[in-house]
């Protein structure tokens, strides 16, 4: 038989699991959730933002229709061909320009911790040919740029200085010949 001091010290460490606070920590998590997605389903009910348009996409090419095509971009040809010489003459040859500037100018940027950039005025000679003189003839990385006061043509080149194509011209000489050049 029990006796009744063992039954009460019993019940006294088993408690019921309703009033131990672990399965009520345990289940605020899922329920939270579950509070939450009726929540949310009940706002999306509620508010429906329905299509703003029916004909949405008769509305859209309309629209392409109506805008005007942009215009050929004359800058998009011009190309430029630099011949250095081993004595340092710059000679350019313009091409896929309408109005021909009377000198322009060319930087040559060295780019690393100390950037130094020689600028060269080049003036138009015979032929159409612009002439300059560069100093600095050393083979290493640069950034070439080609310039007047309506246009501008950069390029990097990381070789000697002896022939570099900029623009339209470097564009057709690294698609190859017969090859269809992509914008």
């Amino acid at each position: 038989m029990k006796s009744p001091a063992s039954s009460s010290r019993a019940e006294e460490t088993s408690q019921r699991w309703y009033r131990e606070p672990w399965p009520w920590l345990l289940m605020a998590g899922p329920l939270a959730v579950v509070v939450a997605s009726l929540a949310s389903a009940w706002l999306a009910f509620r508010s429906d933002d329905g299509v703003v348009a029916s004909d949405y996409y008769k509305r859209g090419l309309e629209i392409n229709r109506k805008s005007p095509l942009p215009a050929v971009d004359p800058m998009r040809e011009l190309g430029a061909t630099i011949t250095v010489t081993a004595q340092g003459e710059a000679r350019v040859l313009l091409e896929g320009i309408v109005d021909t500037p009377k000198e322009v100018r060319l930087e040559l940027a060295r780019p690393g911790a100390a950037m130094s950039i020689e600028t060269v005025t080049l003036r138009a000679g015979r032929a159409g040919e612009y002439v300059g003189a560069i100093v600095d003839r050393e083979p290493g990385r640069r950034i070439v740029t080609l310039l007047s006061s309506a246009w501008r043509l950069p390029t990097t080149v990381t070789s000697e200085l002896s022939e570099i194509r900029l623009g339209a011209t470097e564009r057709h000489a690294s698609s190859g010949a017969g090859a269809t050049e992509h914008p």
